[in-house]
């Protein structure tokens, strides 16, 4: 997927690192997820072990969904001009591939040329389409989930 090198993520970012609250959405605050890191074509986010926990003792499922949604407006906060485009996902698929026991990381990258060609998009004709694709990963660096996504930057409505 996208994280070029699961346990350097861990060790860029261990668990010590400190946060800002991505509570922009209420609901995303009371879970706690936190942005990392934040520039224009790279975010990190982590989501905390609690209050995510299931009814088995690991990562609800629906909030892994939303750490794997959520790069996707950060990463065009940081690279767009949200005061006159915002982003919205049209599409998302999350592959569970093991239980996730820790708190999680996202490491979600847009490139530069992909950058340019949304924003061309996004002058021209108000609206561009974009796709994400990323790894999910635990303290320990272990892929827990992948997710792949389709943004749409639209015009606000004049």
């Amino acid at each position: 997927m996208n994280s070029p090198d699961p346990a350097a993520l861990v060790t860029e970012f261990p668990r010590s690192a400190p946060g800002s609250p991505a509570d922009i959405i209420p609901i995303v605050g009371k879970m706690g997820l936190e942005v990392l890191h934040a520039e224009r074509g790279r975010c990190v986010l982590r989501l905390p072990f609690e209050p995510n926990i299931n009814h088995v003792n690991m990562i609800y499922a629906g909030s892994m969904f939303t750490l794997a949604e959520m790069p996707g407006g950060v990463l065009f906060t940081a690279a767009f001009d949200t005061s006159r485009f915002a982003p919205v996902v049209g599409e998302m698929k999350v592959r569970f591939a093991k239980p996730a026991m820790s708190a999680l990381l996202v490491d979600a990258r847009m490139s530069d040329e992909e950058i340019e060609r949304v924003a061309a998009e996004l002058d021209e004709n108000g609206r561009a389409r974009w796709e994400l694709d990323q790894d999910i990963v635990d303290e320990s660096g272990t892929v827990v989930a992948s997710a792949s996504a389709v943004y749409f930057g639209m015009a606000y409505p004049r």
